[in-house]
């Protein structure tokens, strides 16, 4: 094992998942107070990351070592990440985001909104 159980990485930067999508940095620093709270900060560790490339699905979230990735997040989410899944062991199936390894960056328009193909 590594130095920590879960290790959990949120987009906080980058056009789409900080300022279009939602509130990124928001999610990141409710899961980290949560954390923290529950006095989980030796075992659960919560990142801010840079993009992951899944720009428009955001924001975006991704829990290690399972490799489970959260889509369309919004603040209030995060109780339900930190309860289910980093404390509970289960992913949060109706957040999770499914995808082939790789780029999933959506399309915009000169005003931001997704196009679609």
């Amino acid at each position: 094992m590594g130095q920590f159980e879960r290790h959990v990485f949120v987009c906080t930067s980058g056009e789409w998942c900080v300022e279009q999508d939602g509130d990124g940095v928001g999610v990141q620093k409710r899961l980290k107070h949560l954390v923290k709270q529950a006095g989980l900060t030796e075992t659960i560790r919560i990142n801010q990351a840079g993009c992951l490339n899944q720009c428009g699905h955001g924001p975006m979230a991704v829990v290690y070592p399972e490799d489970v990735w959260y889509s369309g997040l919004t603040v209030a989410d995060a109780e339900a990440i930190f309860s289910e899944h980093l404390q509970g062991g289960q992913p949060v199936e109706r957040l999770r985001y499914q995808a082939t390894p790789g780029n999933h960056k959506l399309k915009r328009d000169g005003h931001g909104r997704p196009i679609s193909e």
